[in-house]
């Protein structure tokens, strides 16, 4: 794999970009909005609520369920989500008088009220408009697939990502919450946070493995955080999906502290170690570079 020839990424179509914007809006509009709902800080700015409100919940579960499938009835979502029909009905309509849910023949769908909300969300965060263009053309320059991430309660977030020519299409989107010790996104942060942080973290929120790869101890993710610091980057060589490569660099505040991580991910077998410590880390790295400095100065 060479990552010297600069590529373009092809225009989709207007209907194929609207209904994927939509799709990542949403999923980034309901995290937000779950979070705020049922979550609250702790020591390490993690913890669940003491007073969760069940009506919220409620309606929260029935957005998901929507962003998960759909569109549905009232009678099948009453099924999914194992609430009474008239609850069910109840919220939707009052989902639907606030413009959030859409009704066609007898069935529901979100509605495009939640594209303009996590536009919103995203526009609000200087980080994400000051990074997005250095993302974009980082997956155009390589070809490959590039991420955005940042952390929050614990959790790294994905904010976008951008689809080079020869991209694979993987499972990440906007909104998408992730353990950070299982990627080169999440590591690397982890890596410029305060070391009680990261016990905090795990306590928290433990170290599950998702591959045979996957760290899975304390000391095996503090021995890859001091190579992480050394390097200035990190890899996630098949740790959260078997079979692909990641290398992640941190931004960073003027104050040294992490604000989130950009990264580039693609199959390992056109990934190859030179490449990945040579002209992909060096890319990363330039991007992330771009992006602390025009937020910083």
């Amino acid at each position: 794999m060479s990552f010297d020839k600069v590529t373009r990424t092809s225009r989709s179509s207007t209907d194929r970009f609207v209904e994927s914007e939509l799709v990542d809006s949403l999923k980034l509009t309901f995290c937000s909005l779950r979070q705020n709902a049922y979550q609250c800080a702790l020591t390490a700015d993690i913890m669940d609520a003491k007073h969760p409100v069940q009506t919220t919940e409620k309606t929260l579960a029935l957005i998901e369920q929507l962003i998960e499938g759909g569109p549905y009835g009232v009678t099948e979502l009453s099924h999914e989500l194992d609430m009474g029909k008239s609850a069910v009905h109840n919220h939707l309509t009052t989902l639907q008088s606030h413009g959030y849910v859409l009704k066609t023949d007898g069935e529901y769908q979100l509605g495009l009220k939640f594209l303009e909300i996590g536009g919103q969300i995203r526009k609000s965060m200087e980080f994400y408009e000051v990074a997005e263009p250095e993302v974009k053309a980082l997956a155009a320059e390589t070809g490959e697939l590039a991420n955005l991430l940042v952390e929050e309660q614990g959790m790294g977030v994905y904010l976008m990502r951008a689809k080079g020519d020869d991209a694979v299409d993987l499972d990440t989107y906007a909104g998408l919450r992730t353990n950070l010790h299982t990627t080169a996104l999440g590591k690397v942060i982890l890596a410029n946070l305060p070391k009680s942080r990261v016990e905090a973290i795990i306590d928290h929120r433990g170290l599950e493995t998702k591959t045979p790869k996957s760290v899975g101890t304390r000391d095996e993710l503090f021995d890859a955080l001091d190579d992480v610091r050394e390097r200035g980057y990190a890899i996630d060589d098949g740790e959260r999906l078997e079979g692909l490569r990641c290398l992640a660099a941190p931004v960073k505040a003027s104050s040294g502290a992490v604000l989130g991580a950009i990264s580039v991910s693609a199959p390992a077998s056109r990934v190859s170690d030179e490449d990945l410590h040579g002209n992909l880390s060096e890319r990363v790295l330039s991007a992330a570079n771009v992006v602390e400095l025009n937020i910083n100065y």
